[in-house]
């Protein structure tokens, strides 16, 4: 059981207006969902707000766990930045929260809380924040050894709430849904089509990237040996990647990086009946839709970060140095380039095959 450095047990019958401090990934926010909910569950009646960067709130904008979500917005500059985080300081002062539950590790998310007047604020003790927290948890050794679901799991049972074990769950918003079955109809995909989504980027870079060619070579597979229709999901920074994809894929192939915002994206990934994707957000994002996800792993550590679900598979070769959880490789990225097409298609393959004998 981890330590807790603090004040008394919290008394859940005072606890009215909870901030949660959202993580500022996409892939670390699906992972933090189940503590979310989790919070929900030990404060039914209470009124959760999410504070949240800007690329991550739609996640919780469609998650019935939350009452409001607030977007933290990032400015260019360090003059920017203070004058929102004062901003911000200011209107969640107003809005008089009991309690903040910090999932961001930063120093700058506890002193938000304490400067804002909120009483009873909860979170690890990282980043050298312990003395701004009321409610210390220790982190420990053995927690970084469990999959990041598990990480944040972990505090809430310091602090003597439910907090189960489960996999992460999002929904795609209805309204983003109609738009997205609107973009897919403009370029002739229809419902009564075999999707295959692919996402051939990764922010954290170049060790997490499959090469695209390899993307390109699976699509085709795809589009020649199920007849489905290909798309390529990502941000407007990928936009680039997705075209050189689709330039070496067969017809069939549609680049939709950069055409939606997070919101819409889970309802095009949703739409997909096979994702296949390097180690990202977006693979998070699709496993918790419960979207049928191949991932395909380099230098991060599928224990620790890998897909959750029981139609997520994992591709991957290790090496002597693996996981280096750099995001470039000294040494020519032997590990990702181990990984051929062959092996993916395969484990495409088998995947549907298990999917047919589910009945789904």
């Amino acid at each position: 059981m981890n330590k807790v450095h603090g004040a008394l047990p919290i008394d859940k019958s005072t606890i009215r207006r909870i901030l949660i401090r959202a993580t500022n990934w996409v892939g670390d926010a699906v992972m933090s969902m189940p503590a979310f909910e989790a919070v929900r569950e030990s404060f039914p009646e209470s009124h959760i707000t999410v504070l949240a960067r800007p690329w991550v709130a739609p996640l919780y904008e469609s998650h019935p766990a939350a009452n409001e979500v607030i977007p933290y917005k990032q400015g260019p500059g360090v003059w920017k930045d203070s004058s929102e985080f004062l901003r911000v300081i200011r209107m969640i002062r107003s809005l008089h929260f009991d309690m903040a539950v910090l999932f961001q590790n930063a120093f700058e998310a506890a002193l938000l809380a304490r400067l804002a007047g909120i009483k009873i604020r909860v979170g690890y003790n990282t980043d050298g924040r312990g003395f701004l927290l009321s409610h210390s948890v220790v982190r420990g050794t053995e927690v970084l050894k469990q999959h990041q679901v598990e990480y944040y799991l972990t505090f809430l049972r310091a602090l003597g709430w439910d907090a189960p074990t489960r996999d992460p769950m999002l929904r795609a918003g209805p309204e983003s849904v109609t738009r997205a079955r609107s973009l897919l109809s403009s370029k002739g995909i229809e419902d009564q089509d075999l999707l295959v989504g692919l996402s051939p980027g990764a922010a954290y870079g170049p060790a997490k990237r499959w090469p695209v060619e390899r993307f390109a070579a699976i699509g085709d597979r795809a589009i020649r040996d199920w007849g489905a229709k290909v798309v390529v999901i990502g941000t407007e920074k990928e936009k680039e990647l997705g075209e050189t994809l689709i330039s070496k894929a067969a017809p069939g192939a549609f680049n939709f990086c950069g055409m939606t915002g997070l919101g819409d994206a889970l309802a095009l990934i949703k739409r997909c009946h096979l994702f296949v994707s390097n180690d990202s957000g977006l693979m998070h994002v699709a496993t918790a839709l419960k979207v049928p996800t191949v991932a395909i792993f380099g230098s991060t550590d599928s224990v620790a970060t890998g897909p959750r679900g029981k139609n997520a598979r994992i591709v991957k070769q290790d090496m002597e140095c693996s996981p280096c959880l750099k995001s470039e490789c000294p040494v020519g990225y032997r590990c990702l380039l181990a990984v051929q097409p062959e092996d993916v298609w395969r484990t495409m393959e088998e995947l549907r095959a298990q999917i047919r004998e589910q009945g789904v």
